[in-house]
């Protein structure tokens, strides 16, 4: 801890004081009365023993006292003292200011930390705690209120084929047959019953000596089932079913099945819905004549991140990101492909940006206009010299920008099409298309 200077001397321009004195504890904690007793008494010895110092003494030397061992505590007391900090350079005020600033910082940490811990001791409320997005749960928004008003059962239409049963009536004799009446029934048929196949696969060996093996049938990847596959995916994403009741029904029923070959069937060999997520999302742009687009706040992996979605009425689509930067959208407008175009569009959106016309036209007199991935667009950058340029507003950024709405329009994706948004989600202003049907679809 540090005391208050307690003495000057007068045959020096530094006032000294005690710089630091250290405890030591062993067994326990010092907080009786006769150590801060002993403590005082210390500290009047230290500054009577500088104070009686004779000139040209090192000002940092340290003085060391031993308090006498009392029960199980002993303390270790170190005082220095410190340079004059008027003597100190530039360069060294700097760095005890930095480091001053990181001990603030490290005190408001901690002070926060107690200040919670208490609030939690004492039963109050501490600091909020954030809950994730509603659409990580599997519910629907609630219905305005009705009251007092008489909500008429809107159309229904049915999913699946509907069966036509007659039912006989019983009637005397000579009675004429009119007509039928129609009600509809539903009713689910659950039915519980595990079954395991043995396939038995013909291995031939062809006359050079190569095997042959019959392949497996068709949805069969691994020892389970397309129907059980497709039933454990239902349960757990849109069922919210947890991953131990999904083992204890499946025994249940007589399927041999651990948790951790649950979990392989949850995480693993995915692969399918991602092409099918990808492939949707790459129709919807090809075809639609319209899409809306908005975003909200998600978590992800135990991180903050914002969830993109995209669609009209006939499909949807969302992505999560760590950003929603303009990047990121026109990342997520390319539907997963890689490449990076340089061609008209790209050139026009790089000069409705404010683009360098010396940048534009080095990219545009290159004659390599695509590029497949990331690493391949970033080496050309470097190699034309456009990376080493510290320039506002960035031209790497906007380049990489034109570069991917060059990819978008080069495979096919939003032509013509109408994208309706709010003023908050980053479409590019510079894109035409887009952004002209944005002005046209917004309300006014």
């Amino acid at each position: 801890m540090n005391i208050p200077a307690l003495w000057s001397n007068e045959h020096h321009d530094t006032v000294a004081y005690p710089r630091r004195i250290r405890f030591r504890t062993r067994h326990g904690d010092a907080r009786h009365s006769a150590f801060s007793a002993k403590i005082l008494v210390a500290s009047a010895r230290v500054a009577a023993c500088l104070a009686n110092s004779q000139q040209g003494q090192n000002p940092r030397l340290g003085l060391r006292i031993f308090l006498r061992r009392r029960g199980l505590v002993r303390f270790n007391l170190t005082v220095t003292v410190p340079a004059d900090i008027d003597c100190l350079s530039l360069e060294a005020l700097k760095a005890l200011v930095v480091q001053l600033l990181s001990k603030a910082a490290d005190q408001d940490r901690l002070i926060a930390e107690l200040r919670e811990e208490n609030a939690r001791l004492k039963g109050v409320n501490g600091r909020p705690r954030i809950r994730p997005s509603g659409m990580a749960e599997a519910s629907e928004p609630k219905l305005p209120s009705t009251r007092g008003k008489h909500r008429r059962r809107g159309k229904i239409t049915p999913r699946v084929a509907i069966e036509d049963r007659v039912i006989k009536a019983r009637v005397p004799p000579g009675s004429r047959f009119k007509d039928y009446e129609t009600f509809v029934v539903q009713d689910i048929v659950l039915h519980a019953e595990a079954i395991r196949y043995r396939y038995r696969r013909e291995r031939w060996v062809t006359p050079d000596g190569t095997m042959v093996l019959a392949p497996l049938p068709a949805g069969v990847n691994g020892h389970f089932g397309p129907e059980l596959r497709r039933f454990v995916l239902s349960q757990y994403h849109q069922g919210q079913v947890t991953v131990p009741r999904l083992v204890a029904q499946l025994r249940g029923i007589g399927v041999a099945i651990s948790k951790r070959q649950m979990m392989r069937l949850l995480i693993a060999g995915q692969g399918g819905f991602l092409t099918e997520n990808r492939d949707v999302l790459r129709a919807g742009l090809q075809t639609a004549a319209w899409i809306s687009v908005d975003d909200t706040g998600a978590r992800h992996a135990g991180k903050s991140g914002f969830c993109t979605q995209i669609g009209n009425d006939d499909f949807a689509w969302f992505g999560t990101r760590t950003s929603k930067s303009r990047l990121n959208f026109l990342d997520l407008l390319r539907a997963a492909f890689t490449d990076y175009v340089i061609n008209e569009a790209a050139l026009d959106y790089m000069r409705g940006r404010a683009l360098a016309g010396p940048v534009i036209s080095q990219l545009a007199a290159h004659r390599q206009t695509r590029f497949p991935d990331q690493a391949a667009w970033q080496s050309h950058l470097d190699r034309l010299g456009i990376s080493r340029l510290k320039v506002t507003p960035d031209p790497v950024c906007i380049a990489t920008e034109g570069a991917l709405w060059g990819s978008v329009q080069a495979n096919g994706l939003l032509r013509d099409m109408v994208i309706v948004s709010d003023d908050v989600l980053r479409i590019p202003a510079a894109i035409p298309a887009v952004a002209d049907a944005c002005a046209s679809a917004r309300p006014a």
